[in-house]
């Protein structure tokens, strides 16, 4: 077995007494990167930019106290006694990213209604942006090393993942390696960012069909590769439904993954292998009763126009201009204004 190898330093730089973490600054870049996708996406429909970056700015914090709360709250006898100041301690690791999702949600609903937009056109616009920062956020719990799967041998990690040197010696912890779940999650929300910049070109997607194949995407590699994981957040939960999930996640096995330990005495249930059965099968129904109900009128290409013309006043663009990719949406004045105008009266008396 090899010995334990150097670790990455989690801290990237300090400014006198304050330090300043990788993990901060790749979670930073995450959100960047999101907030280009929206701001690129969101220009074809004529919403200012502004209006994304303030989304971001009302949104990553309430994201972070989201993922906090529901850690928090599922490991809570690890705080109630003598740790509750570590209870903001965020820096050393414990955020979910399914109460990151309920914190931004619930901070969404509230800036959108605010400023005029429907709901699920805009989450359509964020879905993307919102794979792909959790897939350049995955790489902070490299970082930490933390996040990481079960054991495994050092040649699986080099000769048939064929991973490079500074993935597997990371993932190398106390003379052990360990399955790297984060780049497992990273490369499948990099494909779903794919499928989904692909998949709203498509005539057929309807508003906020875009939002749900973004959850039900990350909830399927999510249920598979929680698993793997060492560190998941659990529960006591009946033997029948312990059967039924482990019997979903089998087909893992053939592919020679074997599941990470968890502590009997802690659960028996992963919460985030319940949860994304929960979801996906929530957002197929939710897909077909609204396109059954006929509530899914608007599709994907249609203009995206704020009710509260006062805060934010968007262009009228026509489904044609929106459709055309990479193209500004001009308001129709633009062109109104190269029509010819009818006399007034005035004009007809100089005629006279």
């Amino acid at each position: 077995m090899s010995t334990a190898t150097l670790l990455l330093n989690p801290i990237a730089f300090s400014i006198g007494a304050i330090k300043v973490h990788w993990y901060g600054l790749i979670l930073g870049l995450a959100a960047l990167v999101g907030l280009y996708l929206a701001i690129r996406e969101g220009k074809r429909f004529g919403i200012p930019q502004d209006f994304f970056m303030d989304m971001l700015l009302l949104g990553v914090p309430s994201a972070i106290i989201g993922a906090r709360i529901y850690y928090v709250a599922f490991k809570w006898e690890d705080y109630r006694d003598n740790n509750l100041w570590d209870v903001f301690k965020i820096w050393n690791g414990g955020i979910a990213i399914y109460g990151a999702l309920i914190g931004a949600i619930i901070c969404a609903v509230i800036y959108f209604r605010y400023k005029g937009y429907n709901f699920w056109r805009i989450a359509d616009i964020c879905a993307p942006g919102l794979l792909i920062g959790q897939a350049i956020g995955r790489w902070g719990n490299f970082v930490n090393q933390e996040a990481y799967g079960g054991p495994t041998e050092e040649t699986f990690l080099r000769n048939q993942l064929h991973l490079p040197d500074f993935i597997v010696n990371q993932m190398n912890v106390n003379g052990v390696f360990h399955h790297p779940t984060f780049l497992y999650e990273s490369l499948w929300s990099i494909v779903g960012v794919i499928l989904l910049l692909v998949i709203r070109r498509m005539k057929f997607v309807r508003a906020g069909e875009m939002f749900a194949f973004y959850f039900i995407w990350y909830s399927i590699g999510r249920f598979f590769i929680e698993r793997v994981r060492t560190d998941s957040l659990a529960f006591q939960g009946p033997d029948w439904l312990a059967s039924f999930v482990n019997a979903l996640w089998s087909p893992m096995v053939w592919l020679g993954f074997e599941p990470g330990h968890l502590d009997p005495s802690y659960g028996n249930v992963r919460i985030s292998q319940l949860l994304p059965i929960f979801i996906v099968v929530a957002a197929v129904i939710f897909i077909l009763v609204r396109r059954r109900k006929g509530t899914s009128v608007a599709r994907y290409s249609d203009p995206i126009i704020s009710s509260k013309a006062g805060i934010d006043q968007v262009p009228d663009v026509t489904p044609e201009q929106v459709s055309r990719p990479g193209q500004d949406a001009v308001p129709p004045t633009a062109t109104a204004d190269k029509l010819p105008k009818e006399d007034t009266d005035e004009d007809k008396k100089e005629h006279l």
